[in-house]
């Protein structure tokens, strides 16, 4: 089983809809009994919340549900448990690194680095703008699950 958590500042918009996409994507590739996917936040602003209703309004269009998902902190443990610990941006990243044992920092990545046709390095932040950037983080999104999920196919099934 490989195991990957998205991450970003509140587990409400990026990584609920990075989680939410990943999932259909290994679904579909009849993965998802070898494939674990979860997503948290660095910070416990909106912990046992469901993602944002506007993420989860654009998800749905594109036939994604996030209704079910929860958001939560990332702890210690998961970088025991997980084998992908990806950051939606640098500031996730780096708060990440903070609480990273060292000898478990070579799972930790950032999302769009896996985008082969994303020329930026972060998921920026939608929560305080309008539908459009919703959109455009659904885009990246889809990108670079892609690339994952190749990523993964590639080093363990």
């Amino acid at each position: 089983m490989v195991k990957v958590l998205f991450i970003c500042m509140g587990n409400i918009c990026r990584s609920p809809t990075a989680h939410g996409v990943f999932e259909r994507k290994v679904l579909q590739a009849s993965l998802a009994q070898r494939i674990e996917i979860d997503s948290a936040g660095t910070h416990a602003y909106h912990v046992g919340e469901p993602p944002d209703k506007r993420a989860q309004a654009t998800a749905l269009n594109r036939g994604v549900d996030l209704s079910s998902q929860r958001a939560r902190r990332v702890k210690k443990a998961d970088f025991d448990h997980y084998d992908y610990v990806i950051a939606m941006d640098n500031d996730n990243l780096a708060n990440l690194l903070e609480i990273c044992p060292r000898t478990q920092r070579n799972k930790i990545s950032l999302f769009l680095s896996y985008s082969s046709d994303v020329d930026e390095e972060e998921v920026p932040d939608p929560y305080y703008g309008g539908p459009k950037g919703f959109e455009r983080v659904l885009d990246m999104v889809e990108s670079a699950a892609d690339g994952l999920l190749s990523d993964i196919k590639e080093k363990y099934l």
